[in-house]
């Protein structure tokens, strides 16, 4: 069970989809991990307006998610998130530098490799989701990773960019046996896998404990099958 702050135990049940470990709790919060470095927070719309902290407060106006704790809106990301810091006692957090600038060798890979999210690949999404703040988070990030997790950021960075343009409906197949490869669709030619890739996704997929097939509304169609 999950311990709400009142002390009261919320019933919840895991399940996987596509590629995601999901969790759904009964007071409507659903969390939704891809094993990497991915976690999407959902929360059902009697939550509207109800919340604050780090996550926005819910209330439909993005304008106004860097609510400090103190209830001003503030412009700068620290000033916001040094805000709601859990204890005072915790020193506040430091600007940090671009990574690229920092780690300016892993600059041109990573302006090559992000390339993709703004090139004809994503071209039928351009329109629908803004791709530069996905493409600079991209690039931003996989300066930042060393060389053992250069690929795990690239692909978590463009898959956050494809997940978008799915909830926006435009469906895109990205993935190639040499970019951000799935083992089971590009390695598995005799089809033992437990599932196949698919980039649009569905809402929920039949499981052992899920017989149905049926999940929240919430769910949104994640990538994977």
């Amino acid at each position: 069970v999950i311990k709400q702050e009142n002390g009261v135990d919320v019933p919840y049940q895991v399940h996987s989809i596509g590629l995601y470990v999901v969790v759904e709790a009964e007071n409507g919060l659903i969390l939704m991990w891809d094993k990497k470095n991915s976690l999407f927070i959902k929360l059902s719309s009697t939550f509207q307006g109800q919340v604050c902290g780090l996550c926005g407060n819910y209330d439909g106006n993005g304008k106004n998610d860097f609510t400090s704790r103190n209830q001003e809106v503030v412009v700068e990301a620290l000033e916001f998130g040094n805000s709601w810091k859990v204890s005072p006692s915790c020193p506040n957090a430091d600007v940090i530098k671009n990574p690229c600038t920092l780690k300016s060798y892993r600059q041109s890979w990573s302006l090559k490799r992000c390339s993709i999210i703004t090139s004809n690949v994503f071209s039928a999404c351009h329109s629908q989701v803004d791709p530069t703040p996905f493409h600079d988070a991209c690039v931003r990030d996989s300066c930042a990773c060393d060389t053992g997790g250069d690929c795990e950021c690239f692909c978590t960075a463009v898959a956050a960019y494809a997940q978008a343009c799915n909830e926006a409906g435009a469906c895109i197949k990205w993935r190639t046996p040499d970019i951000c490869p799935l083992f089971c669709d590009f390695y598995n030619p005799i089809g033992e896998c437990e599932w196949h890739y698919n980039p649009c996704g569905y809402p929920c997929m039949k499981t052992c404990k899920n017989p149905s097939g049926t999940c929240s509304s919430q769910i949104p169609a994640l990538e994977g099958n």
